[in-house]
């Protein structure tokens, strides 16, 4: 198993404190921009280093939180004015899109 780097660990930090009020980002979509092979990676980092990231915005790719934070989750993100139905997120119209590495 390759260990993740403190340039990866930083490079996902800076994505999630990227993800502006109001929108989500998956934890795919954060691997693709880090360019990590796995979202797995990114699951790892979050549950490791993110206390003072907004945690809240980023979720599986189902858009659903994960049942241990979702009343925290949902209420964070129903402030935010971050659509939700369901208990899921709306992600085609609450998602961050990253620009483009380059």
């Amino acid at each position: 198993m390759v260990a993740t780097t403190e340039e990866q660990v930083e490079a996902v930090r800076a994505l999630v404190a990227s993800i502006p009020p109001g929108r989500v980002a998956t934890y795919g979509d954060i691997a693709a921009a880090a360019g990590l092979s796995s979202a797995r990676t990114v699951g790892w980092i979050m549950r490791t280093d993110s206390a003072d990231l907004p945690w809240h915005r980023v979720l599986g790719a189902s858009g659903r939180p994960a049942p241990h934070l979702a009343h925290k989750q949902i209420a964070k993100l129903e402030l935010e004015g971050v659509p939700i139905r369901d208990g899921r997120v709306d992600l085609a119209a609450a998602r961050y899109r990253f620009d483009p590495p380059g």
